[in-house]
């Protein structure tokens, strides 16, 4: 595969998956499951992540993770140095436990890491829904080349997707996870985003898809109120914009860094073509 088509390229199931602009609101589900960790919390809040302008930090570490996945061969390669390059300096003591905790601990990784390529699935599945079970453990597949650049071996991944979810019910069950006031700056950072953020109103029922597709016992700790009702809403709001995104524009329908990628890569495809 050539330099220009990254790590994954085109006809790969992350290319596929990673470019629905839909597929992205699952990444707020992610950030409220990553944020319930104590120990991932901790690190953010050495870093400050959630303290100095939060949005725009959000922005720069989605921009790096999507680098990794469309960007050139080079250039996912320097997005996962500057990660690991930040990671290696985070690691304490957590004030809120007494825990000592590092970023490059294995287990801290594979809840991050777990967190993202389950609630990628999830709402593939619910907003976009081409992917059958094969489909979904080939992208899980996928996604853990990405991974191995962070530092977590693969062998430290449950190996289907549906062991992956299997993990995060178990996390989510074992009494690991609380909500803090710190947790609930992230909640807030999801609810009510700055005025200046693109989509803002959008995003405003991207929070209620997020908070409402947490596993329960999370979504229990995040203080969300549950019932039949709320759980009718939630489903015929995501069935609606599952009918409706086919018919999007591509400018919509797709993020930046893919239809930027898929460019970048037919320029290359004319070139090589013989005069």
């Amino acid at each position: 595969m050539s330099s220009e088509a990254g790590l994954f390229g085109p006809g790969s199931v992350s290319w596929q998956v990673n470019r629905e602009t839909t597929v992205l609101f699952g990444g707020a589900r992610a950030l409220l499951m990553q944020a319930a960790h104590p120990l991932v919390l901790a690190g953010a809040r050495q870093t400050g992540f959630y303290e100095r302008n939060p949005w725009k930090r959000l922005e720069r570490t989605l921009q790096m993770t999507y680098t990794i996945t469309f960007g050139t061969r080079e250039q996912a390669l320097e997005a996962a140095r500057r990660i690991n390059l930040v990671h290696e300096g985070v690691h304490g003591i957590d004030e809120v436990t007494g825990v000592a905790y590092d970023a490059t601990d294995p287990e801290l990784l594979l809840w991050v890491h777990a967190c993202l390529v389950d609630s990628q699935l999830l709402f593939e599945r619910l907003t976009v829904g081409r992917l059958d079970e094969a489909g979904r453990d080939l992208y899980h597949r996928e996604q853990m080349a990405g991974a191995e650049l962070l530092g977590l071996d693969r062998s430290k991944i449950p190996p289907t997707a549906r062991e992956l979810r299997a993990y995060i019910d178990e996390i989510a069950a074992s009494g690991i996870l609380r909500v803090t006031g710190d947790t609930l700056k992230v909640a807030d950072l999801i609810r009510r985003p700055p005025r200046e953020v693109p989509w803002r109103p959008v995003l405003k029922r991207v929070a209620k898809w997020a908070f409402g597709t947490l596993p329960e016992p999370l979504r229990e700790q995040y203080g969300v109120r549950w019932n039949a009702l709320r759980e009718v809403e939630l489903r015929g709001s995501i069935a609606t914009l599952k009918l409706l995104r086919p018919a999007l524009p591509p400018r919509i329908r797709e993020i930046v860094p893919a239809r930027e990628a898929a460019r970048r890569v037919a320029r290359e495809e004319t070139r090589a073509q013989p005069a």
